[in-house]
C-alpha cells in the first residue's frame, strides 16, 4: 500500500503536512485501488500504477490550484507542436488548464514510460488508455468538491526579477526539479545513471549528493526538456525567458570545409564498413595515413559522417539501416521498422546535429513504437519524443 509519507514527498511544502493532503492522499489511494483485480493491468507492475497515479494527483492539484506548472507545459506544447497536449488532436470538450481526458492520458503514459524498464512504450497502448480513462471518470466525478490544494501556489505572485522573491523562487525551483509531479519522471533515468556512474567510480554520499546538485544546475529536465531557468519562468510567466545573445559565428570549422569537398557539397556521407570509413578518414579528410583510426568502433557494421560549419566532426556508427536518405544506400526498411525508433528514445544512438538533421529531411518514415504502426504520431511528434527520451543527448548544446 502506498505510503502517506511517500505521497507527502512530492507534494510542495514537504515535510510538514498540510490540511488538504490527506484528502489528496486518499484520492491517490481510490486510484489505485480501481486497478486491483482488474486482469486488464496485470502487465504494469504496482510499483508502476502507484507512481503514475502520485503524478496524476500532482496534475490534478496543480489544475486546481492554478499552479502554473501545466499553464506553462501547456501552451508551449500548443507553441512547439500546435496542440496543448503531446500525442492528442484535443476534442471540442477540451478546456484549457481545466481538468481534461487527454491530460490524463497524457500524464499516465508519461509516468509509466519514464518509470518503466523498457521505456519505448507506445502512448495509446490498450491498458493505459484503458486505465486513464478510469481514472479521469473518478477525477471528473470529484472535480467540483475538491479543495484547493494547500501549498500549491507556490508560483502566485512572483516576480522572476524581483529581489525580495529570490528565496521564494529558488525554493520553488528545487521542489520543482527533484519532486515535483511533471519533471521528475524523465529525471529518474539521469539520477539512476549518474548514481550508478558514481559508484562505479567509489564516490561516497556526500559527493554523489553534490553531484546531483550539479545535475540540477546544468542538465534539462522534464517532458520537453528545458533547463532549470526555463521552468522556473515557464511556471511563473507562462513563457520561456528571453534567449542569450549568441556568440558571434567563429570561423567554418576546417572538417567540415574537407567533409563537404569531399561529397560534393553535402554536410554528411553514408560508408559502408570500417575499412572503408577507415579509408575516408585519411584519403578525404586528411587524417594521418597507414594508421587505423577512431579503432573502438571496428567492429561496427556502417557509419554516417557529418560535419557541422562550428563544430566539426561528428560519427554515429551502426544507424545507417534507419536513415532513409537518397544518399544511404544501407537503408533496410524491414529493420527501420524495428530500430529507428531507437534514434529518439535512446541515449547516446544518434548525436543532436545528425538526428535533428535526419528529422528535419523525413528521414524516419519508419519509425514507430513497439507493437505499432502508427507511423504519423512519431512523424508529427519526433522532437518531443527526443526531448522527452533523450534529454542532455538532445538538448545539450
Amino acid at each position: 500500500m502506498l505510503r502517506f509519507e511517500t505521497f507527502l514527498l512530492g507534494q510542495p511544502c514537504a515535510p510538514e503536512e498540510t490540511s488538504t493532503d490527506r484528502y489528496f492522499y486518499d484520492l491517490t489511494l481510490r486510484l489505485i485501488d480501481k486497478t486491483r483485480a482488474d486482469s486488464r493491468f496485470s502487465g504494469i507492475h504496482d510499483s508502476l500504477i502507484e507512481r503514475a497515479a502520485l503524478c496524476l494527483i500532482g496534475y490534478y492539484q496543480d489544475v486546481i490550484a492554478d499552479a502554473g506548472l501545466w499553464h506553462g507545459f501547456s501552451d508551449e506544447c500548443r507553441r512547439l507542436y500546435g496542440t496543448p497536449v503531446p500525442f492528442f488532436s484535443v476534442s471540442e470538450d477540451y478546456i484549457d488548464y481545466e481538468l481534461n481526458r487527454e491530460d490524463v492520458g497524457f500524464i499516465v503514459w508519461y509516468a509509466i514510460a519514464m518509470y518503466s524498464d523498457d521505456r519505448c512504450i507506445y502512448p495509446f497502448r490498450s491498458d493505459i488508455t484503458a486505465l486513464s480513462d478510469i481514472w479521469f471518470e473518478l477525477l471528473e466525478e470529484v472535480y467540483e468538491n475538491s479543495p484547493v490544494p494547500v501549498g500549491y501556489h507556490l508560483a502566485h505572485e512572483l516576480d522572476v526579477y524581483a529581489e525580495e522573491d529570490q528565496e521564494m523562487i529558488l525554493r520553488l525551483g528545487s521542489w520543482l526539479y527533484l519532486h515535483s509531479w511533471l519533471l521528475r519522471p524523465a529525471f529518474a533515468l539521469t539520477v539512476n545513471e549518474l548514481i550508478a556512474e558514481q559508484m562505479a567510480e567509489g564516490k561516497k554520499n556526500e559527493e554523489i549528493a553534490d553531484a546531483l546538485q550539479e545535475a540540477v544546475k546544468h542538465q534539462p529536465t522534464g517532458p520537453l526538456a528545458f533547463f532549470l531557468r526555463e521552468w522556473v519562468h515557464l511556471t511563473i510567466d507562462h513563457r520561456l525567458p528571453s534567449k542569450r545573445e549568441r556568440k558571434e559565428q567563429a570561423e567554418t570549422h576546417p572538417a567540415f570545409l574537407r567533409l563537404v569537398k569531399a561529397t560534393g557539397g553535402e554536410p554528411l556521407t553514408f560508408i559502408d564498413g570500417y575499412e572503408a570509413f577507415n579509408k575516408f578518414l585519411i584519403e578525404q579528410l586528411g587524417w594521418k595515413s597507414g594508421e587505423e583510426h577512431l579503432v573502438q568502433l571496428k567492429n561496427c557494421r556502417d557509419f554516417v559522417i557529418m560535419a557541422n560549419p562550428e563544430k566539426g566532426l561528428l560519427v554515429a556508427p551502426d544507424i545507417c539501416r534507419c536513415i532513409k536518405s537518397p544518399l544511404n544506400p544501407m537503408y533496410d526498411a524491414p529493420y527501420a521498422s524495428s530500430h529507428a525508433i531507437e534514434l529518439l528514445t535512446v541515449r547516446g544512438r544518434c548525436p543532436h546535429d545528425l538526428l535533428s538533421y535526419i528529422c528535419e529531411n523525413g528521414w524516419l518514415p519508419d519509425a514507430v513504437f513497439p507493437d505499432s504502426d502508427d507511423h504519423e504520431l512519431v512523424a508529427r511528434f519526433h522532437d518531443f519524443i527526443a526531448r522527452c527520451y533523450l534529454q542532455l543527448y538532445y538538448r545539450g548544446d
